[in-house]
């Protein structure tokens, strides 16, 4: 059995339940500080490290007799992220001490802030990390902590996606818990994208319910899609690279044409995304953003909402873009007229939706744009 002082996101109950498989009634748990000890937050990261800092005390909980099944689980969820235990001694409410161990970070590997706030981070991050850690501890037995952590951020992309979706409002005619039951939910494959499976009923039509259907898609989280265009030129630019699923669709030509896009980060609006996105990718600043449409783009087969806009800029002033490099994106840009673009489309040239989708709402809207912005 072993004694653990936790100081961060693990105070957070319902995160330890989540992480531990067990009800927060049957752990022993009490409020602790640690002096000599400093939370800080962790500078362009959702959670905190904790330091030694003279005259600070590190308030947390004590969390006795946890079992080596805890303990592998705990490992799993904070290993990958170059936490090790050590032991200290801790002070309790009654003035008594303890021995325990804490989850300390690798000396110098996070650059630490402000002194951290636990019912901040809870209002702000709570939920989100809730979701992100389902999906992580779902692959305990399965991967190392040290894979899980490199797809972290992508986990926590899809947890802040489906938060979003969960507060978008229903049709007003289907009641969730009703008329859809999930009988088995696999989180079947992790990495950038991941892969889930269910097998579900849902209600038909006629009121009687499906029979148990097996179901997969490819989650991927939220997107934003921009499609630079300069209404003084009357010139758009597009953006080229490399697409792996149309070349493993056996597809002859998986260089892609696109509007520039990406992924959209916790904390990040779409259109933030799509600012940043256009000065990665295609070294543009968008000047104004116009809203096209929002969605999934193939709602059969992956989970994906994405947000696309026309983005007003000036295609005289182009320079950078190209993408990142630490993210495998290698990516050339070219303008041409309103006008070529729109033969494209026309000829089928073109096969990304989003840029057909983008194309299409210009060949509407271009005039006022022109008007407005001449």
């Amino acid at each position: 059995m072993a004694d653990l002082f936790f100081f961060g996101t693990l105070r957070h109950l319902p995160l330890l339940e989540l992480v531990l498989g067990r009800s927060g009634d049957a752990l022993k748990a009490r409020p602790a500080k640690l002096s000599g000890h400093g939370v800080y937050q962790v500078a362009g990261q959702p959670f905190p490290a904790i330091e030694e800092r003279q005259g600070a005390t590190a308030d947390g909980v004590l969390v006795r007799d946890l079992t080596p099944a805890d303990l592998d689980a705990l490992n799993f969820y904070e290993g990958g992220f170059g936490y090790s235990l050590k032991p200290v001694t801790v002070e309790l409410a009654d003035e008594s001490t303890a021995a325990a161990e804490v989850y300390f970070p690798e000396p110098g590997l996070w650059q630490t802030a402000e002194p951290w706030d636990l019912a901040a981070w809870v209002a702000e991050w709570g939920a989100l990390s809730l979701r992100a850690a389902q999906e992580v501890m779902a692959y305990h037995g399965r991967m190392s902590a040290e894979e899980v952590a490199r797809s972290f951020p992508s986990v926590r992309r899809r947890a802040a996606a489906w938060l979003a979706g969960q507060a978008r409002p229903g049709d007003g005619v289907h009641d969730l818990s009703r008329d859809v039951i999930v009988h088995s939910h696999k989180r079947a494959h992790l990495n950038f994208f991941a892969m889930e499976e269910m097998d579900l009923q849902f209600r038909r039509f006629d009121g009687s319910m499906s029979p148990v259907l097996n179901r997969s898609a490819s989650m991927a989280g939220h997107a934003a899609v921009v499609l630079p265009y300069d209404p003084v030129r009357d010139q758009v630019l597009l953006v080229e690279q490399f697409r792996a699923p149309p070349f493993m669709m056996g597809d002859a030509h998986p260089w892609m044409w696109e509007p520039v896009a990406g992924v959209i980060d916790p904390g990040e609006s779409a259109e933030e995304t799509a600012r940043r996105e256009a000065v990665e990718e295609a070294g543009v600043t968008i000047q104004h953003l116009e809203a096209v449409a929002q969605g999934y783009p193939s709602s059969g087969a992956l989970g994906e909402y994405i947000h696309i806009f026309i983005g007003i800029a000036d295609l005289s002033d182009v320079s950078g873009g190209g993408g990142v490099a630490g993210e495998g994106e290698d990516i050339r840009s070219k303008t041409l007229s309103y006008e070529g673009m729109m033969a494209g489309i026309d000829t089928q040239t073109y096969q990304d939706m989003p840029l057909i989708t983008a194309a299409l709402w210009l060949s509407r809207h271009r005039d006022r744009l022109r008007a407005e912005h001449s």
